[in-house]
């Protein structure tokens, strides 16, 4: 690896998800093609390695040899697959995407060079992703390895910093209430407006503006709403209306809210 330039590494992907397919792609687009896909499914590795113009295979042991191998599965499926992966590969670098998963797992599999490689966004086949405006989070058991994850991370990025498995699980915790518990909103506000036979298209202008004031405000200072301003009125005919789940979560998002409004 060290007399390879970055450009030229040999890069294999073990997986063919969501963030496996996206990751591909920008790679390629960077101008570093994958030597091979693996997926546990032939349909799936198939697809993304047709799509990437590389080898598919189901038998990590077939795979060739690598600078860095990229493993994008699932956090169920990393610990028998990493097992594998550092059977296999002695002399080149494995890092996975996990978010939550200690770096560690690498070496409780027996592997001599590993790290970890985390983009932080949420990733679908279905949609390209700009990479470049991502942050990458990397780590390393080495210093060298390190600096060669970010040297590799900034042909796709200029966002790229050093995080800890410690940091990085709470890094995943945030991720999951900026990401994955708003969308969870989006999809009960779509509940309450298909009950009154109205589209949630509706909503999209509320959520790109809200989206676009936290890159000048604070989430903070962004924050408006009858529980920021203290509209006990207000609340209380919402609160009317809502029943169960619904309910019981409006009263907990708006004391957090109000209880801020406050302590500001």
């Amino acid at each position: 690896m060290s007399v390879r330039s970055v450009e030229n590494s040999r890069i294999v992907i073990v997986g063919a998800g969501n963030l496996a397919t996206c990751l591909g792609v920008a790679l390629q687009k960077a101008g570093i093609v994958p030597q091979a896909v693996w997926s546990r499914t032939e349909t799936s590795a198939v697809a993304l390695a047709k799509r990437l113009d590389c080898k598919a295979t189901t038998d990590i042991a077939s795979l060739p040899d690598a600078d860095i191998v990229i493993t994008a599965v699932s956090d169920d499926a990393l610990p028998l697959v990493a097992k594998l992966l550092a059977a296999r590969y002695k002399e080149a670098l494995l890092v996975h995407t996990a978010g939550s998963v200690p770096m560690n797992i690498w070496a409780d599999a027996g592997a001599v060079r590993y790290g970890v490689f985390y983009p932080m966004q949420t990733f679908s086949k279905a949609k390209e992703v700009d990479f470049s405006r991502l942050g990458i989070f990397v780590e390393s058991n080495s210093e060298a390895d390190c600096f060669l994850l970010e040297k590799f991370s900034s042909k796709l990025t200029n966002k790229v910093y050093r995080a800890t498995s410690a940091q990085r699980a709470y890094l995943h915790i945030a991720a999951v209430f900026a990401c994955n518990f708003s969308n969870a909103m989006y999809a009960m506000a779509a509940d309450l407006l298909r009950e009154q036979g109205l589209p949630f298209e509706v909503m999209l202008p509320l959520i790109d503006e809200t989206a676009a004031k936290l890159h000048f405000l604070s989430p903070s200072e962004a924050q408006t709403g009858p529980a920021r301003r203290g509209d006990k009125q207000v609340m209380a005919s919402h609160r009317s209306k809502l029943s169960g789940e619904y309910a019981e979560i409006y009263d907990i998002i708006s004391k957090y809210i109000s209880d801020k409004a406050v302590v500001k």
